[in-house]
């Protein structure tokens, strides 16, 4: 098995959860995260005052799939996260050992 984690931008969760589904995944865990790229600065407002950063706010997707399935959700996730801007998202792919639910199916 693989664990897949995607970063991708906030607009486009709906791509990626669409491509996901069409690709007949139904669970994934997301999280929101903050990425730091020292080539894009970002003008961010809080109370009124204007800001530059260098975090931008994403989303991290994360899904554990057999090893067979991972080339074509690569290709799925990346179809739906691309952009041509430069730090829009990225894919890790990581071994995974072992995956145990912690409420098993009922039998």
């Amino acid at each position: 098995m693989k664990k897949i984690e995607a970063i991708v931008p906030v607009d486009n969760l709906a791509l990626v959860e669409t491509a996901l589904a069409n690709a007949e995944i139904i669970d994934m865990t997301v999280s929101t995260v903050r990425t730091y790229n020292r080539q894009m600065m970002q003008i961010q407002r809080y109370r009124g005052v204007e800001f530059t950063t260098n975090l931008m706010s994403q989303l991290k997707v994360e899904i554990v799939v057999e090893n067979s399935q991972v080339d074509l959700l690569v290709v799925k996730i990346t179809d739906a996260i691309w952009t041509p801007e430069l730090g829009e998202g990225k894919i890790y792919i990581t071994p995974v050992e072992q995956a145990i639910r912690s409420c098993p199916a009922k039998k």
